[in-house]
C-alpha cells in the first residue's frame, strides 16, 4: 500500500461525493414513496399534478390540484389496499383555484389505492394516471432519531465509495475508511434504522427472517460485506478486493429504492 498524493486524494473525494449524490437522487426519485408527477389536458386546460404516495398517519392526506378553470370538476375513487373493500367514489372539492382530494387517514403501514379523474365543460373524463396510485401512511418519527439516521446513512455511503476508490488505488487509508464506514452503517442502519421503523410502522425489523423488507435486508447485506472485508484484511492481509466488492455492493443496495417491499397492513386479515 502507498500514501496517495494530496491531489489524488482530493479528486477521489470529489468523485466519491458525485457518485454518492447520484445514488441518493436516483434512490429518492425511483422509490415507492416519491410523489407521482405529470400533466394532462382537460379540454383546453393543462393541469400539472403531484399525487402523494406517503403521508403521516396523524390525519387525512390532502392532494391539491391547481385548476383555475372553474368549469373543470373532478372525482376520486379509492379503497384500502389489500382489502375486500368496494371502490368508493367522492367528488373533489373546489377551494379557490384548487381542486382538493382528501384521502382517509389510515393507521401506520396502512395503504390506500386511489385514482383521480377530471372533467371539463364537455363532461369528458380524463384520468390523471393509467393505474391507481398507492399511498402508505406512517407514524411520526422524532427528528432526533430521523436526522442522525439519515446523516449516518449518507456518510456511510460516501465513506464506502471513498474506501472503494482508495482500495482501487492501493492507498494506505483503506482499512481506516472501512472501519469508519462499518461503524456508521452499524449505528445508522442497524441501530437507528430499526428505531425509525418502529416509530413509523410499529415494528423494529421487517427484513429476513421475519419479512421481506428490502430496506432492512439490504442494510444487513452491506454490513456483512464490510465485516468480511475487514476480517480478510486483518487476518490475512487480503482485503483489498473485498473492500472494493463491499463498496460496490453498498452502492448497489443503496440504489435500491427505499421502502420497497416495506411494512404494510393486510386488511383482508384485519377486517
Amino acid at each position: 500500500m502507498k500514501r496517495l498524493s494530496l491531489k489524488v486524494t482530493v479528486w477521489l473525494w470529489i468523485l466519491a461525493t458525485v457518485i454518492t449524490l447520484i445514488a441518493v437522487v436516483y434512490q429518492r426519485a425511483t422509490g415507492p414513496s416519491y410523489p407521482v408527477r405529470g400533466r394532462v389536458h382537460v379540454g383546453d386546460t393543462a393541469v400539472r399534478f403531484r399525487l402523494l404516495r406517503s403521508a403521516d398517519a396523524t390525519g387525512d392526506a390532502l392532494v391539491q390540484l391547481s385548476v383555475r378553470d372553474a368549469a373543470v370538476t373532478g372525482e376520486m375513487r379509492w379503497k384500502r389496499y389489500k382489502s375486500h373493500d368496494d371502490w368508493m367514489l367522492r367528488p373533489l372539492e373546489r377551494v379557490g383555484d384548487k381542486l382538493v382530494a382528501t384521502i382517509p387517514r389510515q393507521p401506520p403501514a396502512g395503504k390506500v389505492m386511489y385514482q383521480i379523474s377530471l372533467a371539463g365543460a364537455d363532461g369528458r373524463k380524463v384520468a390523471l394516471t393509467a393505474e391507481p396510485v398507492i399511498i402508505r401512511f406512517k407514524g411520526e418519527v422524532p427528528f432526533y432519531v430521523l436526522h442522525p439516521h439519515i446523516l449516518l446513512m449518507f456518510f456511510s455511503m460516501l465513506i464506502a465509495t471513498r474506501c472503494g476508490l482508495e482500495a482501487l488505488f492501493n492507498g494506505d487509508r483503506t482499512r481506516r475508511l472501512a472501519i469508519e464506514c462499518a461503524a456508521m452503517l452499524f449505528v445508522g442502519g442497524l441501530i437507528l434504522g430499526p428505531v425509525v421503523q418502529k416509530f413509523a410502522f410499529g415494528q423494529f425489523w421487517t427484513g429476513w427472517p421475519f419479512g421481506h423488507d428490502l430496506t432492512d435486508n439490504k442494510t444487513a447485506v452491506a454490513m456483512l460485506f464490510w465485516l468480511i472485508a475487514l476480517w480478510r484484511d486483518i487476518k490475512g492481509g487480503k482485503g483489498r478486493g473485498w473492500y472494493m466488492a463491499a463498496a460496490v455492493m453498498q452502492l448497489i443496495v443503496y440504489s435500491i429504492p427505499h421502502s420497497v417491499l416495506g411494512s404494510e397492513l393486510d386488511y383482508t386479515q384485519k377486517g
